[in-house]
């Protein structure tokens, strides 16, 4: 069984092109972004781009055996790319909100 969490991101006015940048580099380094989500029991973390006339947002999704190993796997890590998203996060993220989870479907025991 797994979890999954969906969090909503107001991103500080004029913060677009450091977020796209942001998300060019983690896509480049997909590698050791992909060894971050081992070590945290990630199976999928998608972020999209929501635009809004109240601003922009990220919409960041993921699944993980447990957040909990997630938090602390989080606090442990020596990976440079994880340091470079957190520097990057306070630098764009105005407020951060949890959304409701109302359905959960995966197939992933099957595959």
């Amino acid at each position: 069984m797994y979890e999954t969490r969906c969090w909503r991101i107001k991103l500080k006015s004029d913060s677009l092109d450091r977020v796209r940048e942001w998300a060019r580099t983690i896509n480049q380094r997909k590698s050791e972004a992909i060894e971050t989500l081992r070590d945290e029991t990630v199976l999928i973390e998608s972020v999209f781009l929501e635009r809004t006339e109240q601003g922009d947002y990220l919409i960041a999704i993921m699944k993980a055996e447990s957040f909990e190993k997630v938090a602390e796997a989080a606090k442990k890590s020596a990976h440079a790319i994880d340091e470079y998203h957190r520097r990057a996060m306070r630098e764009v993220r105005e407020e951060q909100t949890e959304l409701e989870l109302l359905v959960d479907l995966d197939r992933i025991s099957e595959v």
